[in-house]
């Protein structure tokens, strides 16, 4: 089966199922919408100590949500996205290529992304009517003004037997108060990144 395919076939199949109520599919409860459909069964994580994870890849379909970014930049997030992930996992899991007893299998699927508005992503932080804006998206779990994001898939299987237990599609960007992030066209992003394979991690121990 084609990324394409696999990608397209999870978002509309969360969403399907989301709407038809099937247990174990459910539209996530957020203030930002972060995570707006999550399929889940019942997994002992303790279960597992080691983690595959496949390399990361841009989705090309036309309801991808890239707007004008280049390939190039798709390339770069995409490199980063399974970067990101493989280290954070790797504070939790051993990391390994083989499939086996005891071992995740996770595969990531760059959807869309949005880079920061240069030179006004930056200036917002120092303006007094955009930090007002950014202090206020900070507590409401917001974006920061004319900064960046990012949305992917995350699919999890057990690599004994490719049953898969945990999938979702997410969007992540950085505090609206984090000035670091907004510097470079790909900084927010790549915050958003770190930020959700942190939250993966945290939900697996």
């Amino acid at each position: 089966m084609t990324i394409t395919r696999n990608v397209r076939h999870l978002l509309f199949a969360l969403s399907f199922l989301s709407l038809a109520g099937c247990a174990g599919v459910q539209t996530v409860a957020s203030d930002t919408g972060r995570i707006p459909y999550n399929y889940s069964t019942t997994v002992n994580w303790q279960a597992y100590s080691r983690v595959i994870v496949d390399t990361a890849t841009a989705y090309n379909g036309a309801d991808s949500q890239f707007g004008d970014m280049s390939d190039a930049d798709r390339a770069t997030l995409a490199i980063y996205l399974q970067k990101s992930f493989t280290q954070k996992l790797g504070t939790r899991f051993v990391s390994t290529t083989q499939p086996g007893p005891g071992t995740l299998r996770v595969k990531l699927i760059l959807t869309g992304a949005e880079t920061t508005t240069p030179v006004l992503g930056q200036f917002t932080h120092f303006d007094i009517g955009g930090n007002v804006y950014n202090s206020v998206q900070a507590v409401r779990g917001g974006k920061a003004m004319f900064g960046g994001s990012v949305s992917y898939a995350v699919e999890i299987y057990d690599a004994s037997n490719n049953k898969l237990l945990n999938a979702y599609v997410t969007r992540q960007y950085p505090n609206a108060m984090n000035l670091v992030a907004s510097f470079g066209s790909l900084g927010a992003a790549k915050a958003g990144i770190d930020k959700g394979a942190d939250a993966l991690v945290a939900q697996l121990r």
